[in-house]
């Protein structure tokens, strides 16, 4: 975790430096290699956790875009990186777990993702960074009470993950708080939920690209680069998955998720004049 922050910091730096601003031709390919070495990582990290590539994307991202268009990217990155982790754990998917969100989970990213065009940014940036410090806490509470859900209370579940999923592109969370309770063990709960993440963003992508199509399409060097590092970070997330106890990186991003929002909700609260 700290080895991501430190290299999003030295992206910000580059991005920032005055004198790297007469060298375009040279600072661009450097910003795209260091995002794809914290995407490579990122999506690594998040196989064996089962969520958090959304928040450790969404900063670096969020250098070269604004937030909607950031989110919208992050998106795609998000759905390849998801398609491809259920490529490779398709046979240890729980079909019952995901009949379980149903419907709810695709009503709640459709209305979360119309509703994302019209928010404005700082708003939008707020409303993100109090669900990554809400979230986590009390995904973790659950797990420190050990107060297992009801069944009945999982469509509830999915469509909050799927309303977030689809306004924010967090997601991951909430769902946490109902899939890892049914799924103790962590193969069939990684593959489980990269079918219900995937879900969610096959619903959402489509209704960015109308609101947002033309300004995703101009990033055609950063989404590909992205995508390829996210694909890549599968395969080394497959091995960390066997050997890492999955509690002790779930709770590094779950701290990581709670001081990105905390930084979110600081950036938002200073640009809508707060403090």
């Amino acid at each position: 975790m700290q080895m991501i922050k430190k290299m999003s910091m030295i992206l910000y730096l580059f991005r920032q430096a005055y004198f790297l601003q007469h060298f375009v031709w040279f600072m661009e390919p450097l910003l795209v290699a260091i995002s794809m070495l914290i995407t490579l990582l990122a999506a690594a990290l998040t196989v064996p956790a089962g969520f958090g590539l959304a928040t450790m994307l969404t900063p670096v991202v969020l250098f070269w875009l604004p937030p909607h268009e950031a989110i919208a990217v992050v998106a795609i990155i998000h759905g390849a990186h998801n398609a491809w982790k259920l490529k490779l754990l398709r046979t240890s998917v729980d079909f019952n777990a995901v009949k379980r969100y149903g419907w709810a989970l695709i009503v709640g990213a459709i209305i979360g993702a119309m509703l994302h065009s019209y928010i404005p940014s700082n708003p939008l940036l707020m409303i993100v960074g109090l669900a990554l410090i809400i979230l986590p806490i009390l995904s973790a509470t659950e797990k420190w009470t050990n107060i297992r859900l009801p069944d009945s209370e999982d469509r509830i579940g999915g469509f909050g993950s799927g309303f977030f999923g689809g306004l924010t592109g967090h997601q991951g969370a909430l769902r946490a708080m109902f899939l890892q309770r049914r799924l103790p063990d962590k193969v069939a709960y990684a593959a489980t939920a990269s079918v219900l993440a995937l879900a969610v963003d096959l619903t959402r992508i489509p209704i960015y690209l109308v609101f947002e199509g033309t300004a995703i399409l101009d990033e055609y060097i950063l989404i590909p680069s992205l995508v390829i590092s996210a694909i890549l970070g599968v395969y080394l997330g497959k091995l960390w998955l066997t050997k890492w106890k999955q509690s002790n990186i779930r709770i590094g991003i779950l701290i990581a998720i709670v001081a990105s929002g905390v930084m979110y909700v600081a950036e938002a609260s200073k640009n809508m004049g707060y403090w």
